[in-house]
């Protein structure tokens, strides 16, 4: 039964468990905010900072990954990625200093999720897949919201009952047991395997991208019009997601009288959908133009954040 799998599948189990481990820190700002708060007296801010460097660092590496990923292969790159989650999420238990936050939560983090951010998808699917592109693609950008859906009431009712430290690590010692399987299974090429990509016919031929060629394409699609269109897009659902409602939405329910848990679980409804939404819009990628499908996006989260004050 095993040989029928195409090991394709197997690097995409792999890159899904590794973008789970990766989220599970996206989720624990919101979660620990309040903890830190009462226990430094920082003010919600100074707090906020460290994740606005996380998220500023985590759409500026991004573009380069890519380059790194053919200078240095995928799997080193995402095993220091990985690491550097770790170190990121996992040394905060020791912070005195409002600094050290800024430097583990906003610098380590920030570099170590942006060069596993959608370029790791894409290079997951464009190497391993000619056939089913699209869904693959869906499914490792649903692994973030099931990491949401996943950690966030556990991380809840850790920082709950045993404290915020005890919940951060739990998510370092989550990302490092990715480590592993990384170095084990993530393959860089299907040629690596004596295989041609999943749906590729016989006389398919691999396109090697260089160092040169990946800051060459940025460099060209940063003199198009629909890039930037496309980045201020992508930026505007960066803030408003992980921005606003990732990062703040349990705090302010905390203002607001409500269980860290059930605000947690309000949260990761969220998630459920999302993975509905990522999963489903892979699929509709491979039907329906993607310009429609934004436009449709963009409308439907904007009445959403018009609609919410109003609740």
């Amino acid at each position: 039964m095993l040989r029928r799998v195409h090991f394709a599948w197997i690097v995409v189990a792999v890159a899904f468990l590794t973008l789970l481990g990766a989220a599970g820190f996206r989720s624990a700002p919101s979660v620990m905010m309040v903890p830190l708060q009462d226990e430094f007296g920082w003010p919600r801010a100074t707090i906020s900072f460290a994740v606005s460097i996380n998220l500023l660092l985590f759409g500026l590496i991004a573009p380069f990954a890519a380059a790194l990923i053919e200078r240095f292969g995928i799997r080193r790159i995402t095993g220091i990625g990985l690491l550097l989650i770790a170190f990121g999420s996992g040394l905060p238990i020791f912070i005195t200093a409002s600094w050290q936050l800024v430097l583990l939560w906003g610098v380590l983090v920030g570099v170590g999720t942006g060069s596993m951010a959608l370029v790791f998808a894409a290079t997951i699917a464009n190497r391993w897949f000619v056939k089913q592109r699209g869904l693959v693609t869906g499914l490792l950008t649903a692994a973030s919201a099931t990491g949401q859906l996943a950690f966030l009431p556990l991380l809840a009712s850790l920082a709950e009952q045993h404290g915020w430290r005890t919940a951060s690590l739990v998510v370092a010692g989550c990302t490092l047991l990715v480590a592993p399987l990384v170095w084990l299974f993530l393959r860089e090429r299907p040629s690596d395997k004596g295989l041609l990509p999943y749906g590729a016919p016989p006389s398919y031929v691999e396109e090697r991208a260089k160092l040169g060629s990946a800051l060459g394409t940025l460099r060209m699609a940063s003199k198009s019009r629909t890039f930037w269109l496309l980045v201020a897009g992508f930026a505007i659902c960066g803030a408003t997601t992980n921005g606003l409602i990732g990062t703040h939405f349990l705090p302010a329910a905390h203002d607001h009288g409500m269980a860290p848990t059930t605000a947690a679980g309000l949260l990761a409804l969220i998630g459920i959908f999302d993975i509905v939404g990522t999963v489903g819009s892979g699929w509709l990628t491979d039907r329906v133009d993607s310009r429609l499908l934004l436009g449709v996006y963009y409308g439907l989260r904007g009445l959403s954040l018009l609609t919410l004050p109003l609740l």
